[in-house]
């Protein structure tokens, strides 16, 4: 557990890097130090209802950034990070369905379209666009969140479909009746300025 966390701390830190470049074909400015809000605990779960039993699944240690210049929107959460209920349904998950050895991470990179002023307190709904990398597999995504700003704190949160079949993630047939082909992932984020970006260039 403590070397996953590690690892996450260490995404945490390069995330601002990883954010500027993958989004370098943007022509809005990239924004200010100020601009960049992080999450480094966004909170992620899956759902998906069965015959026999649903299955549901949460992580609450994927790192975000989000561009309040730009609208730029970075997501990464390692796969081995979710958690079931049964432990042996969680070892199904990365062993027989995600292979989370061989594609250890899911990766969002995209954009809100049109941002909003978030300079002032209120609920805004917005579209996401962006590619989303699940099994080693990109898919473009558009789905519709909501931007909260309560007390000149930003939140996020969507809900959206996963089809499995999309990720080329192969149900076993002895499950194909017991598992739905689509899942429903909840996304909520707490943002904050990101202050190690003010620090050294190499922070």
């Amino acid at each position: 557990m403590m070397h996953l966390l590690q690892k996450i701390l260490f995404l945490g830190n390069i995330l601002p890097l990883t954010f500027f470049s993958t989004h370098a074909h943007k022509p809005a400015s990239p924004g200010t130090a100020a601009d960049i809000l992080i999450c480094r605990n966004a909170h992620i779960s899956f759902y998906s209802p069965a015959p026999i039993e649903d299955i549901k699944a949460e992580s609450d240690q994927a790192v975000s950034a989000l561009n309040t210049a730009n609208g730029s929107l970075y997501f990464k959460v390692m796969i081995r990070s979710f958690t079931f209920r049964r432990s042996l349904m969680q070892e199904h998950f990365n062993e027989d369905f995600m292979e989370s050895d061989k594609y250890p991470y899911a990766e969002f990179k995209g954009n809100v379209l049109q941002m909003p002023d978030l300079s002032k307190d209120g609920s805004y709904p917005v579209q996401v666009q962006g590619i989303l990398t699940i099994h080693g597999v990109s898919k473009n995504y558009t789905v519709p969140a909501t931007l909260t700003v309560k007390n000149k704190q930003v939140s996020g949160h969507a809900v959206f479909n996963v089809k499995l079949a999309d990720h080329q993630i192969q149900i076993p047939r002895l499950l194909m009746k017991d598992i739905a082909e689509q899942v429903q992932v909840t996304v909520d984020a707490l943002y904050s300025v990101d202050n190690s970006a003010s620090g050294s260039p190499g922070a």
